[in-house]
């Protein structure tokens, strides 16, 4: 038993600057004997991360190389924007190549990639049915849909067969999917009644019929339906595998597990760049590309931050008299912000998977105005007790305690308030609320410390 657990080894690989040297110098030799056994015998999602790391004019000179071969999966492997870049500059031979060996979901999505010139070439290349296929998903179903990712290989039988008859079907039929786990049950025009898993048809007599065994309660995906959509229909449901439909019902396709697992990863990645207010980025990006891309939404920030200064002008002669009030103000602006930060970070998700609907909201605003005045209580005492050692003013202590409720109240609501009505009016809540929540959070702050001020302080 020992000598068995001893000959079983964990293989991993990771990235580091060595290997990615080693690279750079074979593709500068062109020693394309390496660089193929090296893509080759990594496996496809390590080598993409390799490939992603590598910087573009290497990955374009190695592109260009005579004899490259590049296993299909690594191209699907590679995030979005790399792999269009990629695709649109390998030869149209070599994508027909890696379109001819992919299942259609993936192939689509390689298509989808490509420019419309690059798109006609290799459409030249490969078989007529499979061209058809995808321009016709391509013209019937919009980018983002169902459709798009969907796999058109599919196992389906008619509900007066019999056990036997479908297995033998499934032994003897070649355009079937490499993997599947469901079996759908069709009527005479293609229409879904019901599915079988296949280890209910292993588990069955032979001369038992397919409709018998079938489970009709089952979730069909519209082709036009967005994948998020999906992706929470999968995620609420524990669905491996959905049949998809077209508008007459019709079964067109199937969806699996592990293409819903790359829509979430994409939407939450797209989720969290846009809350930071971050466009998709590269590792091999240039600073100048990237800071191109960040500029608007600093710009914005700073329009933003005018705002909040022009609001403290109000109240110079106050902050002239007590210095310690220029001192502590950020204190204020700054726990608004990350509260706000807190609640919307939630609101943004409770959104995206529709958990937020008109029979809760309210529940949710009030219950997340009173988490951030309960916050402002525990903070107001603690601020109040630290600036009070600093400064030994007790009038000041209550100040920012005062202050610190009424903001991190104020964050709570907003934080959940804004992304609401941004969604009611289509707007992307995750790409807009940072902006106005902060700006809230910060206003909020400076005029009820700075305003309270001659109150509290008989300024």
């Amino acid at each position: 038993m020992s000598n068995i657990d001893q000959s079983i080894e964990t293989r991993t690989f990771e990235v580091t600057q060595e290997s990615i040297d080693q690279l750079i110098n074979n593709i500068k030799s062109k020693n394309i004997e390496f660089i193929n056994n090296q893509f080759n015998d990594l496996n496809p999602s390590d080598a993409a991360e390799l490939l992603s790391n590598i910087p573009e004019k290497f990955r374009v000179k190695m592109l260009l190389i005579d004899g490259l071969q590049i296993k299909p999966e690594v191209i699907i492997e590679l995030n979005n924007q790399l792999q269009k870049d990629i695709l649109n500059k390998l030869p149209s031979d070599n994508i027909a190549d890696i379109v001819n060996n992919l299942e259609s979901d993936n192939a689509l999505q390689v298509v989808t990639n490509l420019n419309e010139d690059k798109k006609i070439e290799v459409f030249e290349k490969i078989p007529t049915e499979d061209k058809n296929l995808i321009e016709e998903v391509l013209k019937a179903y919009p980018e983002g849909s169902a459709a798009r990712i969907m796999q058109t290989e599919y196992c389906a039988v008619p509900k007066n067969w019999s056990v036997g008859e479908t297995i033998d079907y499934l032994r003897e039929t070649e355009e079937l999917p490499k993997e599947f786990l469901q079996i759908f049950v069709v009527d005479e025009n293609n229409r879904p009644l019901g599915s079988v898993s296949s280890s209910r048809v292993l588990r069955n007599p032979r001369d038992k019929k397919m409709q018998e065994i079938m489970d009709e309660a089952q979730l069909l995906i519209h082709g036009d339906w967005e994948k998020e959509q999906v992706g929470y229909l999968f995620e609420e449901y524990n669905l491996v595998s959905a049949g998809v439909i077209d508008k007459n019902n019709k079964l067109i396709g199937m969806i699996t597990a592990d293409d819903i697992l790359t829509v979430l990863k994409e939407s939450t990645e797209e989720d969290a760049f846009k809350l930071a207010g971050v466009q998709d980025e590269e590792i091999t990006d240039s600073a100048v590309k990237i800071t191109k891309k960040r500029f608007i939404w600093l710009t914005i920030n700073l329009f933003t931050a005018v705002i909040a200064s022009y609001v403290i002008g109000f109240f110079d002669g106050n902050i002239e008299k007590v210095v310690a009030l220029a001192i502590l103000m950020p204190i204020v602006a700054s726990m608004g912000g990350n509260a706000a930060t807190q609640t919307l970070t939630v609101t943004v998700r409770l959104i995206a998977t529709k958990s937020l609907t008109s029979e809760n909201l309210f529940k949710i605003i009030n219950k997340e105005f009173f988490v951030g005045f309960f916050n402002g209580i525990l903070f107001s005492f603690i601020t109040g007790l630290f600036v009070y050692f600093w400064f030994y003013d007790f009038k000041l202590s209550l100040l920012i305690g005062v202050s610190m409720i009424i903001n991190m109240a104020c964050a709570g609501f907003s934080g959940i308030a804004i992304p609401v009505i941004l969604d009611r009016f289509k707007i992307d809540p995750a790409v807009a609320s940072t902006v106005f929540v902060t700006t809230v959070t910060d206003v909020v702050g400076f005029v009820s410390f700075l305003g309270l001020a001659g109150f509290f302080l008989g300024i």
